[in-house]
């Protein structure tokens, strides 16, 4: 049984910096594709950024050179830095997994993905 347990969220000011954490139990997580959703309040849940078995990483545009996605493979564990915060970034963050291994491409629809986390809050005020 997949699990993904995300931490990190919180409420920072426009300007700052969080670091959000995945781990990953029950796969062998560095033969995934792995990525982060994020869903507001009266949105549909966006495409942030994903990394897949090869560490290639992809990002949302709006995102782009501020938020940094990473992988650990020894401790099982997904980061993603960001940096330069905005209070359009407020939003519940989702880590997700692919379902297929060795997939190298990084999709960025939600319904490519089989398994999501609960969510982390993140909050950025202006």
């Amino acid at each position: 049984q997949v699990q993904l347990v995300e931490s990190g969220g919180g409420l920072v000011q426009a300007g700052g910096s969080l670091r959000l954490s995945c781990a990953a139990s029950g796969r062998t997580f560095s033969s995934y594709v792995m990525g982060w959703f994020r869903q507001a309040p009266g949105k549909e849940r966006e495409f942030v950024a994903g990394i897949n078995w090869n560490a290639w990483t992809y990002y949302a545009d709006s995102v782009k050179g501020r938020f940094t996605i990473s992988r650990d493979n020894a401790k099982n564990t997904l980061y993603l830095q960001m940096n330069s915060l905005k209070p359009e970034d407020t939003a519940v963050y989702y880590c997700t997994m692919r379902t297929q291994e060795y997939s190298g491409t990084i999709y960025t629809r939600p319904d490519e993905y089989g398994y999501w986390g609960q969510g982390t809050q993140v909050t950025v005020s202006s």
